[in-house]
């Protein structure tokens, strides 16, 4: 198979927009952005990725308090058996897949890595259940590597935006990592997928209320709003980087999406984690 050709450097419009694009992001989501699942340190992190997917991280940070509580360690965790998992994980989605593979899981851990979270992609990748963007998004908010894990809302924005053009995660992951200097990756997979969830949905997205996609569409983008958010009244004061506030009235896709779907939004993310530190603060 011949090798492929390597894509040309992104011209100075494209970088243009990916900058414009990045403010937008960090005055919607200043860094650093939060991670929107619970976990204490890097294993239940490790386990809260694993269990995250084709489910929301609502439900994940549900099932993970008593799994946490009874299976802190790895170690605990093979003790607890696949089958007690289950019990405790069977809200989400796939438990029943996601319950043997962390049990595998983990007793690869203790068994190659004496329980510790492995801090290189092999060794995470070589884990049951561990792909290349579980194992990105431990490396990135674990050890702080730079890597940009490709969910479905960022492939989603990435196309939307004309950042990039391909239905591959890899040549996607490729495409973002060429428009943005690799110290802003960490955070900005995670300021995309707050976008994502807030104000640019797949469904239910109404393309002048998008700070975004209203001026980087291009004409790629096509409103679908819900007939649920149409809402005479709404006009959204233009903002001083050209778009719509992020600030929509009542029955706007950034509102109504995020109590439709039951996400966790930027905003109720640092309230938590506020919260909990204060918490944490009283009690020492």
């Amino acid at each position: 198979k011949p090798a492929e050709a390597t894509p040309p450097e992104p011209g100075p419009e494209l970088l243009a927009k990916a900058e414009r694009i990045r403010v937008i992001l960090n005055e919607l989501y200043p860094p650093p952005a939060p991670v929107p699942l619970d976990h204490i340190d890097n294993f239940t992190l490790l386990v809260a990725v694993v269990l995250s997917a084709q489910t929301t991280d609502g439900k994940v940070n549900q099932v993970t308090k008593e799994l946490f509580r009874r299976a802190p360690t790895a170690e605990r965790m093979v003790s607890l058996g696949a089958d007690a998992i289950l019990e405790i994980i069977r809200p989400v989605g796939l438990a029943p897949g996601k319950s043997r593979r962390l049990a595998d899981m983990c007793a690869q851990l203790v068994e190659r890595h004496g329980g510790e979270v492995p801090s290189t992609f092999e060794e995470l990748e070589a884990l049951s259940g561990v792909g290349h963007k579980t194992a990105s998004v431990v490396m990135s908010q674990a050890f702080g590597y730079p890597a940009f894990p490709v969910d479905t809302h960022i492939h989603r924005l990435a196309n939307r935006w004309g950042l990039s053009d391909s239905a591959k995660v890899e040549t996607v992951e490729a495409d973002l990592k060429r428009v943005w200097a690799s110290q802003y990756w960490n955070d900005l997979h995670l300021q995309i997928i707050y976008f994502g969830r807030e104000h640019c949905p797949s469904k239910g997205h109404d393309v002048a209320l998008c700070p975004v996609c209203s001026w980087a569409g291009e004409g790629r983008v096509k409103s679908n709003p819900f007939k649920s958010y149409a809402d005479p009244n709404a006009n959204p004061n233009p903002s001083a980087h050209g778009s719509p506030s992020a600030k929509g009235a009542p029955g706007t896709p950034d509102s109504n999406y995020k109590k439709r779907k039951g996400i966790i939004s930027y905003a109720e993310r640092k309230a938590e984690l506020a919260r909990i530190k204060g918490e944490q603060e009283e009690e020492s």
